[in-house]
């Protein structure tokens, strides 16, 4: 099991941040996924004893002044501007930990891992 975060003498597993973060971010529109969920990466490790290595969809680390700082990674839907998708899950972020955890949030930097094309 990971480290726990602690954060304003609270500590909080990763797994429990990034399903706080996660369920916040898969209400945007726009958002295909949180994380790699590579359908192809899925069956490999469920067939296969290669383990197949993805980053976490959340990374959290604890900031000088108390608060978190927190990546996402996403995969997003084609025709949706970046820099506004950005924008909103930052806002959907923050405020799911704010009212979840309680605790501020420095900064949400979003990774844009994947694109997915609609079929036409």
């Amino acid at each position: 099991m990971s480290h726990e975060i602690i954060v304003s003498g609270i500590g909080i597993a990763p797994e429990v941040l990034a399903t706080i973060v996660s369920r916040a971010v898969e209400e945007v529109e726009g958002i295909a996924s949180v994380g790699d969920k590579n359908l192809a990466s899925n069956l490999v490790s469920m067939f296969s004893t290669r383990s197949v290595s993805t980053a976490p969809a959340v990374e959290a680390t604890v900031t000088a002044d108390d608060e978190l700082a927190l990546t996402v990674h996403l995969v997003v839907f084609f025709g949706y501007p970046f820099k506004k998708l950005a924008e909103v899950v930052r806002e959907a972020v923050v405020h799911a930990i704010d009212a979840q955890v309680g605790v501020g949030v420095a900064r949400v930097d979003v990774c844009i891992d994947g694109l997915v094309f609609p079929k036409e």
